[in-house]
């Protein structure tokens, strides 16, 4: 009888031994000191107390208990892997960043995948929003893109958030998850969520695997080019494998057998050699094109239209290693869309200008003041005035460290100075909801024009699954919601209710 070949995530211990065959292995502690025993504490007699002076023992012991981080607030679960970006296409007319230099440059990247509300704990197949961020390590720093499988997001302020994970979080009474009450509550107060949400319960709900989704950085950035225009732009990544998903049915099953589907998934491909890519493409709008607009370009809530705003070809990302280890490269890997490089910079998008400040804070929490330092997020040279603080690796030396100074310290960059653009700014002081702006138009175009007929029929299952737990108010508010998108969509929410309360023997 043959025996089934094993994949290579499975493989992966034996693989590591066979390489390692010749290798000195012999046990050391954190400090490197060879260890004598490592089965057996050092105790008076074989019931007698273990000594405090055997410290191979107490240097794991010390070590086990700190081995923990906290988990990422949101992003928590995920998989990771490297490879590098290619310019395909000129778009130096539009950006003078270095990473756009010219046809055929290479650029290494790292990108993470993972889902936005679950903990490090969640099966991979729940139906999420996907986070897909991308690491430039370029010869200007580091350059990060904090994107989604999906094009819009549920709200337009970054106020909102906290509210919006909260309600996808656990209860803090009951610590149960997910709490259909919470979701459909805040779902139905901020209809800006409609156009996400429809995306939510699509299809693209549930991807069958990392590799067969695309991605989008949501937010809107800035161009700046060598002669100091700038524009607008939007970054999208299309898979060359294809659009993959999963029905829900499908995804319980599989969160069952094998939590950790994707990331498998993603591990078997690049050690097979099945390296996955995705085209990269921008997105332009002018300055003027903005100011006319008949919805707000800065809205993350909003897509631009592609026979308005056609995709630019710019390049292609590849894959092709996986981690060395996944805490060191995985777990500690930081993303922050701050981290901008000359040329590229932010807009008036909203949930930018607070992610700005929130991706970094997050990032020092969870890893310290230094994470910058650690090797997956360190860009190539940093000259700079800060020091010292935790888990301080690359000190600087013995160069000053303020400014200014006559003894060679660092200076300001005047080619990052001629890619700053000056952009005028006026209005009020004020704090303006845009709830009631256009939140249905775009959500309509998805479902009247875009989706098909067997799409739509599974939109409405999925969206009664996540209804019939919840009260009847909220499902009524939930019908009122989509009736703005479409009366029939509405109706066939309302008429699948009443299917599944009779099928289900529920009382609605």
């Amino acid at each position: 009888m043959a025996v089934p070949k094993r994949d290579a995530a499975f493989n992966q211990l034996a693989e590591y031994a066979r390489k390692h065959s010749n290798d000195d292995n012999s046990i050391t502690t954190t400090f490197g000191t060879p260890v004598p025993e490592k089965d057996s504490s050092l105790t008076v007699g074989y019931h007698g107390p273990v000594l405090l002076q055997d410290w191979f023992s107490l240097d794991e012991l010390a070590h086990f208990s700190r081995e923990r981080i906290p988990e990422r607030v949101v992003h928590a679960r995920g998989a990771g892997a490297f490879g590098y970006f290619e310019v395909t296409h000129d778009i130096t007319k539009y950006t003078a960043a270095t990473v756009f230099a010219q046809i055929g440059k290479k650029t290494p990247v790292g990108v993470r995948f993972s889902q936005v509300a679950g903990e490090l704990g969640y099966a991979d197949t729940v139906r999420d929003i996907r986070g897909f961020a991308l690491k430039f390590y370029t010869e200007d720093g580091i350059w990060d893109i904090t994107g989604n499988n999906q094009p819009v997001f549920f709200v337009r302020d970054f106020v909102m958030f906290p509210s919006l994970i909260h309600v996808m979080k656990r209860n803090p009474k009951t610590h149960i998850r997910l709490d259909y009450d919470m979701f459909w509550d805040f779902l139905t107060l901020r209809p800006e969520t409609t156009h996400t949400t429809m995306i939510f319960f699509s299809d693209r709900g549930i991807p069958d695997s990392f590799r067969k989704q695309h991605g989008y950085g949501v937010n809107t950035y800035a161009f700046v080019n060598a002669q100091g225009k700038f524009n607008y732009c939007k970054f999208h990544w299309l898979s060359n494998q294809g659009i993959g998903t999963l029905t829900s049915a499908e995804a319980q099953k599989i969160a069952g057998i094998d939590p950790d589907f994707h990331i498998r998934d993603l591990y078997n491909a690049i050690a097979n050699g099945n390296f996955p890519s995705w085209n990269f493409y921008i997105q332009i709008m002018t300055p003027e094109q903005a100011a006319k607009s008949e919805f707000d370009p800065f809205d993350d809530t909003k897509v631009w239209p592609h026979g308005q705003y056609p995709l630019i070809p710019v390049g292609k990302i590849v894959l092709n290693r996986n981690p060395e280890n996944y805490f060191a490269e995985v777990e500690q890997i930081g993303f922050d869309p701050a981290h901008l490089i000359p040329g590229i910079e932010p807009s008036p998008d909203r949930m930018l200008q607070g992610r700005l400040f929130a991706y970094g804070d997050t990032q020092r929490h969870r890893l310290g003041p230094n994470h910058i330092q650690l090797p997956v997020n360190c860009p190539f040279h940093v000259h700079n005035y800060d020091r010292d603080g935790r888990f301080a690796i690359h000190n600087q030396g013995g160069a000053p460290n303020y400014h200014p100074n006559t003894f060679n310290g660092p200076v300001n960059d005047k080619r990052a100075q001629a890619l700053t653009p000056q952009i005028p700014l006026q209005g009020v002081a004020n704090r303006i909801d845009s709830v009631n702006e256009d939140n249905f138009t775009q959500a309509r175009v998805l479902y009247q024009r875009v989706m098909k007929p067997d799409e739509k029929t599974r939109l409405v299952q999925n969206i009664v699954s996540f209804l019939v737990p919840t009260t009847s108010a909220l499902r009524e508010r939930a019908i009122d919601l989509f009736a703005h998108v479409d009366e029939s969509l509405a109706q066939r929410i309302r008429d699948s209710l009443k299917a599944t309360a009779i099928e289900q023997h529920v009382n609605l």
